[in-house]
């Protein structure tokens, strides 16, 4: 299946609840941020994937009074060119939940952190034990030579996105080396659940465990989240988190949000954000098919 435009990945499936619906923000109070940081399935892009025209010229707007758009995204680096593509290649995008940063302007790698074979063997063996046998798809880390081709997938997994993978038994889906992260999915427990279950026996010192809504949990290498890889691109543009607005809709994007919340920024949830994202700031805008970012750019801006 060819993407609908250059550098768009299809959307996954349906639109969620709430991802229709217009929020009234009445007046913002005139605060202004140095810097927006924003996730983008489900929250910056429209359900099928692409930046809408509204959406486009208020991040334009943005940059042009010199307030940089960073893209913070789960999305691999097999998937760059469809993050270079929604940010218009300008500044920098943090992907792989915070494990791959990079400078579109530049084609600059300023990170890439993988987590050890055995470590990922470990980790998924001992979630297995408080969840059942998982079925596992993985995402090479960026040094190898596979970062950017297919998914390396076990039979059975459902991967939501019409993008190429290499299909495998599950004793040849993890490779020899290191790995950017694991996806693990259930069949009897639902996504929720087997993250729950996964962080009481999952220690952050030997990896870090989130899901993004899509079915799934992912492991990644110890300290490494959206508000790391955040933080990486806010020193580069000497920016703090409390001059930051962020935008999210899911558990995966909750480091960020925290971050920036704790430091005195604005953290804004879509109107079809998870219920933690909900519960985790009291600021929310319209959902991802309405221009929900759009719309509160737009107001801060006074355009």
């Amino acid at each position: 299946m060819s993407p609908p435009h250059p550098g768009v990945l299809p959307s996954s499936g349906h639109a969620g609840l709430g991802s229709d619906v217009v929020v009234d923000l009445g007046d913002l109070d005139g605060w202004r941020p140095r810097l927006v940081a924003t996730d983008l399935d489900g929250t910056l892009l429209h359900s099928t994937g692409a930046v809408t025209p509204r959406t486009r010229a208020a991040m334009e707007a943005s940059w042009a009074v010199g307030i940089p758009v960073v893209g913070v995204t789960g999305r691999g680096p097999r998937l760059l060119d469809s993050v270079r593509g929604a940010l218009d290649g300008r500044g920098i995008a943090v992907l792989a939940q915070g494990g791959f940063v990079v400078d579109l302007e530049r084609d600059e790698v300023l990170r890439t952190v993988g987590l050890p074979r055995a470590q990922a063997v470990a980790v998924i063996e001992r979630i297995e034990e408080v969840a059942g046998e998982l079925i596992v798809a993985v995402e090479d880390a960026a040094e190898q030579a596979e970062s950017q081709g297919p998914l390396r997938v076990q039979h059975g997994f459902d991967w939501p996105y019409p993008e190429p993978a290499h299909l495998l038994p599950r004793n040849e889906v993890l490779p020899p080396g290191p790995v950017l992260k694991v996806f693990l999915r259930s069949s009897s427990v639902g996504q929720d659940e087997l993250l729950a279950r996964a962080r009481q026996v999952v220690d952050p010192t030997e990896a870090e465990v989130t899901h993004a809504g899509l079915g799934f949990i992912e492991v990644l290498p110890p300290g490494i989240t959206k508000a790391t890889g955040l933080a990486l691109a806010l020193e580069r543009y000497g920016v703090g988190f409390g001059d930051v607005l962020v935008f999210g809709d899911m558990p995966n994007d909750l480091p960020m949000i925290e971050a920036v919340q704790a430091a005195g920024g604005r953290a804004v949830a879509v109107a079809n954000a998870h219920p933690a994202v909900r519960a985790a700031t009291p600021l929310v805008t319209s959902g991802h098919d309405v221009d929900g970012v759009a719309r509160y750019l737009e107001a801060v801006l006074g355009v």
